[in-house]
C-alpha cells in the first residue's frame, strides 16, 4: 500500500536515505498514519489505522528491507520491502505531507529496487489506489503494470464458529518441529506460484506476538491449506480484527472445498482469540476465491489495485485460491 509519494520537483532540500532504525520507529509510524489519513480526508488524520501496527511489524520482520528518507535529520518518509521468495512486494511508501510532489517517493523507491535484486525475486508487486494517476505513473515508471482490482473484505462475526477437523496452529508445534512444518507451507505455496514462501510472514507472526499461522492437514503427508493471520491491537489487524494476511490452499479439482474449509478455520480461530470481525482481500484475478467470500458474507471495504512487474498474473489467476494483503 503507498501514500501520494511525490515524482517531480526536489524543492525539500538535501534528501538522504538509510536503513530504518529502531529509534525511526514512532517518527515512521507518525507520518504513515498522517499521510494515509491526509490523503483519504480523515478528520484527525493521526488517528488513522487506530491500533494496527504497520510500521513497528514490519520493520521487526526484516530490519535490512525497512527505509527511511531524512530532510536535514529529520525522518520525513519511509517505505519497506518483502521477501516471499519468488515474489516480492513494497509499502506502505509514505511522506510527510507537506512535502509530497517533491521527488522523496522516488528516492525511497531505488532501494527496496536493491532488496528485490538481490533477493532475485521473479515476480514483484504493490497495492495502490486505484483512483490516484499520480500514484499508478510513479510506479509504471518502475516496470509495474496495473493489473487487477483488489478488495480488502471484512465480515462480521457473531457467535462461536464450528471446529475444524485437521486444523492445526504453526504455534502449538515445538520447537524441534517447526522446521519441518515451515517446509509444508514451501511446498504449498510452491504449488500455488514456484518459489513463492511465506516463511517470513509465518516466523515474524510467531516471534512477535502478532497471530498465528493455520495449517490444514490433507489426507496424506501434504497441506490442503495455510493462512497466515494477525489478531487485535498491535498487529496488522487491529483492535478486534483477525486479518489473514496471507492464504492459499492446494491446487486441484478439490481447491474450492478446501478453501471453504480454510475460511472456516480463520472464523474459527477469530471466534477462539474473541475477535468479532475478519479481514482477508483477494484481487479480481480469482474470481472464484471472491465469489466463494462475497458467498459467506464478506463485503469490501477498501478496494484498490495491485500493479505487477513483469506484467503478468502471477499467481492471480482463475484457478489460485489465495488470500493476501500487499498493503
Amino acid at each position: 500500500m503507498t501514500a501520494p509519494a511525490g515524482a517531480s520537483r526536489s524543492g525539500a532540500g538535501p534528501v538522504t536515505v538509510r536503513p530504518m532504525a529502531e529509534a525511526d520507529l514512532d517518527r515512521a509510524d507518525e507520518i504513515f498514519r498522517v499521510a494515509f489519513g491526509t490523503f483519504l480526508g480523515i478528520r484527525e488524520p493521526r488517528t488513522f489505522f487506530e491500533t494496527a501496527d504497520y510500521v513497528r511489524t514490519r520493520w521487526a520482520a526484516d530490519p535490512r528491507a525497512a527505509f527511511v528518507a531524512e530532510v536535514g535529520d529529520e525522518v520525513v518518509a519511509s517505505n519497506f520491502a518483502a521477501d516471499w521468495g519468488s515474489v516480492g512486494y513494497f509499502g506502505p511508501l509514505t511522506v510527510r505531507p507537506d512535502l509530497w510532489d517533491q521527488g522523496i517517493g522516488r528516492r525511497l523507491m531505488d532501494p527496496v529496487m536493491d532488496c528485490f535484486d538481490t533477493w532475485e525475486n521473479r515476480h514483484l508487486g504493490l497495492f495502490t489506489f486505484s483512483h490516484s494517476p499520480k500514484h499508478v505513473e510513479l510506479y509504471r515508471r518502475y516496470g509495474f503494470w496495473p493489473r487487477f482490482l483488489t478488495a480488502v473484505m471484512k465480515k462480521q462475526l457473531t457467535g462461536a464458529a464450528a471446529e475444524v477437523p485437521g486444523r492445526l496452529l504453526y504455534g502449538d508445534f515445538p520447537a524441534a518441529g517447526r522446521p519441518d512444518a515451515l517446509s509444508l507451507c514451501r511446498a504449498l505455496t510452491g504449488a500455488v506460484y514456484q518459489g513463492l514462501s511465506v516463511e517470513r510472514e509465518i516466523v515474524a507472526a510467531q516471534a512477535q506476538g502478532l497471530g498465528d499461522t493455520i495449517l490444514l492437514q490433507g489426507p496424506g503427508s501434504e497441506l490442503d491449506g495455510l493462512a497466515v493471520c494477525h489478531c487485535g491491537a498491535g498487529s496488522e489487524a487491529g483492535e478486534d480484527v483477525c486479518l489473514v494476511k496471507f492464504g492459499a490452499v492446494r491446487p486441484g479439482p478439490e481447491a474450492p472445498d478446501r478453501f471453504e474449509r480454510l475460511l472456516d478455520a480463520c472464523e474459527w480461530l477469530a471466534a477462539e482469540r474473541g475477535l468479532g470481525q475478519l479481514d482477508a482481500g483477494t484481487n479480481l484475478g480469482r474470481p472464484d476465491a471472491y465469489r466463494h467470500m462475497i458467498a459467506r458474507g464478506f463485503r469490501t471495504m477498501l478496494q484498490g489495485v495491485t500493479m505487477h512487474r513483469p506484467n503478468e498474473p502471477g499467481y492471480s489467476h482463475p484457478d489460485a485460491y489465495v488470500i493476501d494483503d500487499w498493503r
